[in-house]
């Protein structure tokens, strides 16, 4: 029975790129284009060279950061919107330490690193703590705190550490910035971050005894009441965690990419991370692979513009309908008529094998 719930959870994703593309296909040839010779340029312009694969994962980053926020906590049965706003005020924290303290080197950027990852930690425990304390809606409370964190930066970037005449932060000194791995393939060490913990938070989730009882509150927080589980305890450690987690990012993106605070930074990556999340059936190292694939189509957008004069309006449909399809056929999934359609069709299977 496992077994088949895994499977299932991979094949819905995967159907769910598939028909996206397809559809995508068709579009293409309502414009009069050449679909395949499209998705050419699409993956060329994401995989052409080293470096064209290196700036996909770099893109990929912040993506796998909100994926992974998302995830974690909505295994633990909350709902926590609020992964850009944390990713904004870890970079932040980060901006304001690395400019005033001055303190650079593998130091600066470790500290600063911590410190961003603390920022997040401390936002994302505000929702989850008047969740416990005075029953409030996490989603709404963590969805407000993203307007919160963007004016805030806002105020920074234009006010506080504002550069000059334009309406950006300075920038972080050289020896801060995140090592690439090399010229020909410029992925800074961020990346790395990212996956480790996709990998991490898996190994936690599904195979440490405090991943389970996170998982058991997830699933039903009145059992795991009942069974002696400390639910408010896991109910606000997985907002620190999960916030944390999107703190980091935000720091990651900074040191790594951004260098700077401006206007639309970590615009819209909270909510593809739930999306991310979504799709990849809450599995963290799944949530890494979703985000690869967004970055993919992120970053042969221009090039398939550019080789075909598509708009890149059509790849924004076809991420868009690879969210719905997944969702969609998730909740499909739990259909009883369609659990036990599944399940003596392949127990069929089986007995047959």
């Amino acid at each position: 029975m496992k077994q088949k719930e895994n499977l299932m959870k991979v094949i819905v994703p995967v159907l769910s790129i598939l028909v996206a593309f397809i559809i995508g296909g068709i579009i293409m040839i309502c414009l009069g284009k050449n679909p395949f010779q499209a998705y050419g340029f699409l993956f060329s312009g994401a995989f052409g060279s080293s470096r064209k694969i290196a700036q996909t994962l770099v893109i990929a980053c912040p993506l796998i950061f909100t994926g992974l926020t998302a995830a974690f906590s909505y295994k633990c049965g909350v709902f926590n919107l609020g992964g850009e706003g944390q990713f904004v005020m870890g970079a932040v924290a980060s901006i304001f330490f690395v400019t005033k303290t001055g303190i650079g080197g593998i130091a600066g950027i470790l500290l600063s690193l911590l410190i961003g990852a603390a920022a997040g930690a401390v936002w994302g425990a505000i929702p989850g703590i008047l969740k416990i304390t005075r029953g409030l809606n996490e989603m709404i409370v963590s969805i407000m705190l993203n307007y919160v964190a963007t004016l805030f930066m806002g105020y920074v970037y234009t006010t506080l550490l504002r550069d000059g005449s334009v309406p950006q932060t300075f920038a972080i000194p050289d020896s801060t910035k995140l090592a690439v791995v090399s010229k020909s393939f410029p992925v800074h060490w961020g990346v790395w971050v990212a996956l480790f913990l996709a990998f991490a938070g898996y190994y936690f989730l599904f195979y440490t005894s405090k991943g389970f009882k996170l998982r058991a509150v997830g699933l039903n927080s009145t059992a795991a009441f009942f069974n002696g589980f400390p639910v408010n305890r896991y109910v606000l450690f997985s907002f620190i965690a999960s916030g944390a987690v999107a703190g980091l990012g935000g720091s990651v993106e900074l040191h790594g990419k951004q260098l700077r605070l401006m206007g639309g930074f970590g615009q819209g990556f909270g909510f593809d991370g739930v999306a991310i999340a979504l799709i990849a059936q809450l599995n963290p190292i799944g949530t890494a692979a979703v985000a690869f694939i967004f970055a993919v189509l992120r970053k042969g957008a221009s090039t398939l513009q550019t080789g075909m004069q598509i708009p890149t309006a059509v790849v924004d449909i076809i991420q868009a309908l690879v969210i719905i399809f997944a969702v969609a056929g998730t909740a499909l999934l739990k259909l009883p008529a369609i659990r036990q359609y599944i399940n003596s069709h392949m127990g069929k299977k089986e007995v047959t094998n």
